[in-house]
């Protein structure tokens, strides 16, 4: 190993693990090395007086004009995707949450999902002060996130439309010419250097009519706060879509519809109210009175399934819906981190129904809106996954 390359190695030792002298690498750091050290000390460094369940606390203290100049710093020397991993570690570690309502650290955060869950439990405790920037906060991640997620979502669900409402006898104004002949070519008569259609193509004459009803059924439990930001943002994009009437609803003890507000997640968003208990089964009573087409619509639970409220009402609820012939679709949640803990029992009883529960990410979403709407079968991710998978 180069002189260099040694050097450089006992610099990145020492910025780990932080310049305790246990720390063994005998290695002085200076100028932005030092910056950034005394950045990540803030958060992670040890003090003498640990606070109760952590062994490590930082030194930022309650000061939110500090907090906002050490956001600066690390938003200096890390890129954005190391800055919001140790923005989320502060706000856990150091219980930073109360500081979010100061707009001066509002303005200085780097907006990501993880924040606006966080600024939405804290939501009714904002001065008024606070709010607007709050809201502009979660205006900024709503739109990046409706910029990612949008086109490819309705392009997707829009082919997913046309092929379900194509139909084998159009009306000579409805048939598709180009799927028509595409089916037909084995008719083709070179002699005449034309195809006999034998079987036509086309699409239903209420092509711009609503075709398929989606019912969001989102549990806004703590835990679930990732997946509300993202169902709110979905909601939108689907309500934008003329095919598609679109029902969004909110649950944990209560039940809240806010469907009239699809035309703004960020009004959604500042609508829900994170925490509380969780009745999956009188969200779903609700969800169930609002279906008018069952063979045209589609149920999505959203729900890492811990039910409060009566767990074999819930499943005869499930059963009965799919059973009047609408698609149920469970996810345990809509987020990029996985499965979060959810209940098993519960995941596989729905399994049994034929209704298999499984995590799904922003991106694979646009998929699984398609197979439902095709009833077709559900791209569940890993499906060969062992015997402890919710699927």
């Amino acid at each position: 190993m180069t002189e260099d390359a040694a050097g450089e190695r006992l610099r990145r030792w020492r910025l780990v693990l932080g310049g305790d002298t246990a720390d063994g690498t005998g290695h002085a750091l200076s100028g932005r090395d030092a910056a950034i050290d005394d950045a990540l000390t803030a958060l992670y460094g040890k003090d003498d007086t640990p606070r109760a369940g952590r062994d490590r606390a930082g030194g930022l203290g309650a000061s939110a004009p500090s907090v906002a100049r050490w956001l600066g710093d690390i938003r200096t020397y890390f890129p954005t995707s190391v800055v919001q991993v140790v923005q989320r570690d502060a706000i856990d570690r150091l219980g930073l949450g109360t500081l979010l309502l100061e707009p001066e650290m509002l303005e200085a955060v780097e907006a990501d999902v993880h924040l606006v869950g966080t600024l939405l439990s804290l939501a009714k405790a904002m001065p008024e002060t606070t709010r607007e920037t709050a809201r502009e906060v979660v205006r900024k991640v709503v739109e990046d996130l409706e910029r990612r997620l949008a086109t490819r979502t309705r392009a997707t669900l829009t082919g997913a439309l046309d092929r379900g409402a194509r139909v084998r006898r159009p009306r000579h104004h409805d048939i598709d010419w180009n799927r028509t002949v595409a089916a037909n070519l084995r008719h083709y008569l070179p002699d005449h250097g034309t195809v006999v259609p034998e079987r036509l193509v086309g699409y239903g004459r209420a092509s711009r009519s609503v075709k398929k009803e989606v019912v969001l059924c989102v549990d806004q439990s703590g835990s679930m706060a990732s997946s509300v930001v993202y169902a709110s943002v979905f909601g939108a994009v689907l309500a934008s879509m003329r095919a598609v009437a679109t029902r969004l609803v909110v649950f944990d003890t209560e039940v809240a519809d806010l469907t009239e507000r699809l035309d703004d997640p960020v009004d959604v968003l500042f609508a829900t109210r994170l925490g509380g208990g969780t009745d999956i089964n009188r969200a779903l009573a609700y969800c169930q009175s609002r279906i008018t087409r069952p063979a045209d619509t589609v149920v999505v639970l959203i729900s890492d399934l811990y039910e409060g409220g009566i767990r074999d009402e819930m499943l005869k609820r499930v059963a009965a819906v799919k059973a009047s012939g609408a698609q149920f679709v469970t996810l345990l949640a809509l987020s990029d981190e996985g499965a979060p803990a959810y209940d098993r029992e519960h995941a596989a009883a729905l399994a049994a129904l034929g209704a298999p529960a499984f995590a799904c990410t922003p991106d694979l979403f646009p998929e699984v809106m398609a197979a439902a709407i095709e009833k077709r079968p559900l791209p569940i991710p890993d499906a060969g996954a062992g015997p402890d998978s919710p699927h």
